[in-house]
């Protein structure tokens, strides 16, 4: 397969971002330790080149010492994409390509983590016992249980907190009342921000994968695709999965990025613009999330139906031009990652159309001279997460450091 000529870009920033005491006309945001924004998130690019052969470890280990600099933030401080968890994701990467380094750090991390976690499911659980309605910051995949899912099925995939993770994953699909209205159980009384909002009177059920159901469905999906499985484990993906298919509109199908309490109550989606499909919300990562619980389920209708799902967004003009940036999270290179993630899945039936969307999204990345225009190096909105994001889709082969099951999407 011939590189896209948007490689380039993924070098330029790599070199660009080469040594993390370089001068630059930006900074490296002083929330050092967060893994969307500061040392962590780049590790993970040159992590990921050096395991692909592009690059050299030092730069990795470099970056990592960066990360480490000041004590690492753990307790109710912390969560999985800040503190010790973030530091964790990234020397794990590491570590799997380096046998024998930053053990002692992992250990000694993953205690803390343990203790985190389980601090985190005793608070949940007291919530569900009251009957009360959960925060988006106690489930989701940035700050939530579902995103200290993601790191534990990596590391210890049958663990004792691994499972009591996905037990609460489990609860949580369990339907709650509120104001004698049943409303499923990951429902929040807030906006998508998670702070009280004028415009979702009554709260909402988010889909996404960043904040929402989406995310939980696919630790529930990747779980299971491992082996590791709880009791409720396939009746609690059955329930997300049923809430998807009552919300699906057409054509496509695509998925609305949340409920409000008046869609809820009249069962109709007013969507009057289309939406972005991207990881954090939209088509995009819920079709992946789809397409994992196919393959745990062996059901190949689910499976194919996610699938073209995601052709078709890929396809659809009126959706890429909601599309205003490069980056992971939501832009045309983090699309393009998805979509090759999706095609190493994908059944005969699709794949050769996922495949062949690929290039146009590359094409849509801005040309090497504009790499850090905006003065981020982050991973999830800037330029690191940009580069990281180009290398399956030209390689066309996964990512060799796992740098994105912190995205529950592998």
């Amino acid at each position: 397969m011939t590189a896209h000529p948007a490689l380039d870009l993924a070098d330029v920033i790599s070199s660009q971002l080469a040594d993390p005491d370089a001068p630059r006309p930006w900074a490296v945001p002083a929330y050092g330790q967060h893994l969307a924004y500061g040392p962590p998130g780049i590790a993970l690019l040159h992590i990921e080149r050096a395991a692909c052969g592009l690059g050299p470890w030092q730069r990795a280990h470099d970056w990592l010492a960066a990360a480490s600099r000041q004590s690492l933030t753990s307790g109710p401080d912390s969560h999985a994409f800040y503190g010790a968890p973030a530091v964790a994701h990234a020397l794990a990467c590491a570590a799997d390509h380096l046998p024998g380094s930053y053990q002692r750090a992992l250990d000694s991390l993953d205690k803390q983590i343990a203790i985190d976690v389980g601090r985190c499911l005793d608070a949940a659980h007291r919530r569900i016992d009251a009957g009360r309605l959960p925060q988006l910051a106690e489930f989701d995949a940035i700050r939530g249980l579902t995103g200290y899912g993601a790191y534990l099925l990596r590391r210890s995939p049958d663990g004792t907190t691994t499972r009591a993770v996905l037990d609460y994953c489990v609860r949580l699909t369990e339907p709650l009342t509120d104001q004698d209205e049943a409303l499923p159980g990951w429902w929040t009384e807030t906006g998508p921000s998670g702070n009280p909002d004028d415009r979702f009177p009554g709260g909402h059920a988010n889909n996404g994968m960043a904040h929402g159901i989406g995310g939980v469905l696919a630790l529930l999906a990747l779980a299971a695709r491992r082996g590791t499985v709880v009791s409720g484990h396939h009746a609690a993906m059955r329930t997300i999965l049923a809430w998807l298919d009552r919300w699906e509109t057409g054509p496509g199908p695509a998925w609305p990025y949340w409920i409000t309490r008046d869609e809820l109550r009249t069962g109709r989606v007013t969507l009057s613009t289309p939406r972005r499909p991207s990881w954090c919300y939209g088509t995009a990562g819920l079709a992946r999330a789809q397409q994992l619980a196919g393959l745990a389920f062996g059901d190949t209708r689910r499976r194919v139906r996610a699938e073209s799902a995601l052709v078709a967004a890929l396809t659809d003009g009126d959706q890429l031009k909601v599309i205003t940036d490069d980056g992971l999270c939501h832009g045309f290179a983090g699309l393009a990652h998805l979509a090759a993630r999706v095609a190493e899945d994908a059944h005969a039936m699709t794949v050769a159309r996922i495949r062949a969307a690929i290039p146009a999204l590359l094409d849509k990345v801005h040309p090497p001279g504009a790499a850090l225009r905006s003065g981020d190096p982050g991973l999830l909105d800037g330029a690191s997460g940009v580069a990281l994001a180009l290398i399956a889709p030209n390689t066309a082969t996964p990512p060799q450091s796992s740098w994105d099951s912190c995205l529950l999407i592998a």
